[in-house]
């Protein structure tokens, strides 16, 4: 996108040889804010990726129960998921569910409320790269 719209300016810049120095700062201007918006658009695509090696510190407390094959609750009794390998978009929605309230489990809403998107994305990174 960004370089279509360069692409077209520079097409106008050569249509009108004759520019005024005021017409061309106000191109210039235009391309510069253009690219600026683009690498900021990139930065804020890129943080919602997660890091596995941060997710892989984040989680840590996720490891005391999920960690442990065969795990399971005492009451009332179910066997603790296995979070190793899912999907990492899958694992980031539930952790926002519990963090929001939408899904309904005391441990994981303590766990995931003092979590940013951020610590999300990189935990459920972590988590999926797990085999």
């Amino acid at each position: 996108m960004i370089i279509t719209i360069i692409d077209r300016l520079n097409a106008r810049i050569k249509r009108h040889s004759r520019m005024t120095l005021s017409s061309l700062l106000a191109a210039t201007s235009i391309i510069a804010i253009t690219v600026s918006l683009g690498f900021s658009a990139g930065d804020a695509l890129a943080q919602g990726k997660g890091d596995i090696a941060a997710g892989k510190e984040k989680s840590l407390t996720c490891m005391g129960c999920h960690g442990a094959a065969g795990m399971r609750n005492a009451y009332p009794t179910f066997l603790i998921p296995k979070l190793g390998g899912q999907h990492a978009e899958y694992l980031a929605a539930a952790l926002k569910a519990y963090k929001s309230g939408d899904r309904n489990h005391e441990t994981m809403r303590a766990q995931a409320a003092s979590l940013s998107d951020q610590d999300i994305a990189d935990i459920a990174a972590y988590l999926a790269s797990l085999k």
